[in-house]
């Protein structure tokens, strides 16, 4: 993937036909400022297979941990960002991550419990003209292989509030996904990790399952 929208779309279509076609990689966002961006370990492998599956994608099993301020990123459709605590951007980290994602890459960041504040104010120095604006539920995100009429699922509970989607949208397009009081992320890990019902965890990738879906199409 260049910095230009048609290549990446031509790129993310090919990897949601058939499995002949070559495949696609996504990443796993590096970032500094102490944050455990290598929280969930085994959950970008399981919503692969299972996107795989369910669609017949052909997206590499393998993720990519990719560093924001990397050129390698404008190679990923779609990039995936979690952890618990403090993120730094450097000037560079900024210039490159907004030039990917107005180029036609898509971020979709996790919550694990304590990024809230964080990414808000890492996000803002990306796009100061853009504010996380919470999806509806009648929203195309979360009607795509799979319905949720309710939007987010609920997967873990922190603080007795209801899982909220919100979106940085640029030029129309929803550029950036924010799980928050909802953590996707902890659902698509192996069973024994979180030790979540079999139903939790299908919410959670099915949901997995239409975000990438729909970065890849819209």
């Amino acid at each position: 993937m260049k910095k230009k929208t048609g290549i990446l779309a031509l790129a993310l279509l090919m990897a949601m036909a058939s499995a002949a076609q070559t495949s696609v990689r996504i990443g796993l966002l590096k970032y500094s400022g102490g944050g455990d961006w290598y929280a969930n370990p085994t959950s970008l492998p399981n919503l692969i297979r299972f996107c795989n599956e369910q669609t017949g994608s052909n997206i590499d099993p393998e993720p990519v941990t990719i560093e924001v301020g990397s050129p390698e990123i404008f190679n990923l459709p779609f990039v995936h960002m979690t952890g618990h605590g403090n993120i730094v951007f450097s000037d560079q980290d900024i210039r490159n991550l907004r030039d990917y994602l107005t180029g036609g890459g898509f971020l979709h960041v996790s919550d694990n419990y304590g990024l809230d504040p964080y990414i808000r104010r890492e996000m803002k120095r990306v796009f100061p003209e853009l504010d996380f604006i919470r999806l509806p539920f009648d929203h195309p995100v979360y009607h795509q292989t799979f319905d949720f009429p309710a939007g987010l699922p609920k997967i873990h509970e922190h603080d007795n509030k209801p899982p909220e989607g919100y979106g940085l949208i640029w030029e129309g397009r929803v550029i950036c996904f924010y799980d928050y009081e909802c953590d996707l992320g902890d659902g698509w890990e192996d069973p024994e990790v979180h030790r979540d019902s079999e139903e939790i965890r299908l919410m959670a990738l099915k949901m997995g399952v239409n975000l990438i879906q729909f970065a890849f199409t819209q």
